[in-house]
């Protein structure tokens, strides 16, 4: 009985992101796992909910750190790659939404020294975590930020909101992100890197999200898509401008 119990008590909880990462986490059902090494907010899955969205809790910072953080996911995930193809200014505004443990928060925010970055999560021992990360490695312009389920909770406007393994958990994506454009500074960009259909990590292939259903998504919700990168072997990589 101590499963069903859990399962309960996670679909009561993760009534709040959404990870993100994370972001949009409601209601659970049977708990579906699989190899949680991808990094972002994905380990296990618990089934689909009403608001399109699948759901897990990441509430042990310190134990998915290990994950998230490993080394070994350098190598398909390609970080700096990543980072290098934002083209950020050096004073720019920045919000990573799904911040999980700050894979790419802590590279992003030493790529903006004059910029700031907020790094978004809408599990409370996650933003605990990302605070005391940003103080261990003295980076003053990275601010944690608590997150909920409709609304990444921006303190300003930003120049661009990265999102990385987490679409697949947010629930009502296109009102959550056309919500999301307030948080935009003009002409301010989105982007959206989860997993492919066929990579052998991430969330269970029913989980998945097409890119083609992202744009549908997004465009539904006020973006366009400006930019398309295909150099990441297990995710799609893509950046959308919000149309004023």
């Amino acid at each position: 009985m101590k499963k069903p119990i859990r399962a309960a008590v996670a679909a009561l909880t993760l009534i709040l992101f959404g990870s993100v990462g994370h972001l949009s986490l409601a209601q659970t059902a049977a708990p579906m796992e699989h190899d949680g090494k991808g990094g972002g907010h994905h380990g296990d899955h618990a089934g689909p909910s009403s608001d399109g969205a699948f759901h897990k809790r990441f509430d042990d910072a310190a134990k998915w750190a290990k994950k998230f953080d490993d080394p070994e996911r350098d190598a398909w995930q390609k970080p700096e790659k990543v980072v290098d193809a934002l083209h950020l200014d050096r004073a720019a505004r920045v919000a990573d939404i799904g911040a999980g443990t700050g894979y790419f928060s802590v590279r992003i925010a030493k790529r903006i020294p004059n910029g700031k970055l907020y790094s978004a999560d809408v599990e409370p021992d996650m933003v605990t975590y990302l605070g005391e990360r940003a103080k261990r490695e003295r980076l003053a312009n990275l601010t944690p930020v608590q997150s909920s389920a409709d609304k990444a909770n921006l303190p300003e406007p930003v120049d661009l909101a990265l999102v990385v393994d987490t679409y697949h958990h947010i629930g009502n994506r296109t009102q959550y992100f056309s919500a999301l454009k307030s948080s935009l500074r003009p002409k301010g960009r989105l982007a959206i890197v989860d997993f492919k259909a066929a990579s052998p990590d991430g969330p269970p292939v029913e989980h998945r999200i097409p890119p083609e259903q992202v744009t549908k998504e997004l465009e539904a919700a006020g973006y366009s898509l400006v930019e398309k990168h295909d150099f990441l072997p297990r995710q799609y990589f893509l950046v959308y401008q919000k149309r004023d």
